[in-house]
């Protein structure tokens, strides 16, 4: 996928807001449908945790590719975040960035049984990013992703959660709701367009 390649270490700090996506269980659908609707101009850099198998490469960034207009590509070391841009973390690797909005990849421990781990995703965004962090927890069943959220809201930013009706399943999201760290619970279709007004958008 072209449009972000730039693996440039160091620099100035990355002034946009970061948006960092949890799924597991039922994530294709719901990323799909969810980056299909958010706009190419879209002012904030998206990254992504999708509970995967370890052992098999994944093609998850080729499939969202073709369904969104955003660019997307599966996330290596030392890439730099871009606005408009989709990151997704390799299968056996947890995702993290740094203030300047450069990528790492660690393989620590897995966290909660997974690896990438969305709690370590979204505690990076919400240390390097403050209140510019936002993290999104989409269907999947554990528990991973709650810690996270709360780390995110400690640091000024913002947690949007899918709703119920919406995910084909709900242990994710109820556990963020259920550490009362979560600004919003709303419909699958509905999160673009909050994403949209919560970095600037019309």
């Amino acid at each position: 996928m072209t449009g972000i390649v730039d693996r440039k270490a160091g620099g100035s700090p990355f002034t946009k807001p970061v948006i960092g996506i949890a799924t597991s269980a039922g994530g294709l659908s719901a990323l799909s449908r969810l980056l299909s609707a958010l706009p190419p101009t879209l002012d904030a850099a998206i990254l992504i945790v999708q509970h995967l198998d370890p052992a098999r490469p994944s093609h998850l960034a080729d499939i969202l590719g073709r369904r969104t207009p955003l660019p997307v590509k599966q996330a290596a070391g030392k890439d730099r975040l871009h606005t408009g841009a989709v990151f997704i973390a390799p299968p056996g690797a947890h995702l993290l960035v740094d203030p300047e909005g450069t990528i790492s990849l660690s393989h620590q421990p897995p966290v909660h049984f997974v690896r990438p781990a969305a709690d370590r995703l979204f505690e990076s965004i919400a240390g390097s990013f403050g209140s510019r962090a936002v993290a999104v927890v989409l269907t999947g069943t554990g528990h991973d992703g709650a810690t996270g959220a709360q780390e995110v809201k400690r640091a000024g930013g913002r947690v949007i959660v899918q709703d119920e009706s919406t995910s084909e399943f709900f242990g994710m999201p109820r556990s963020a709701i259920d550490a009362g760290q979560v600004d919003l619970v709303l419909p699958l279709d509905k999160i673009a367009p909050a994403l949209v007004a919560l970095c600037g958008g019309a």
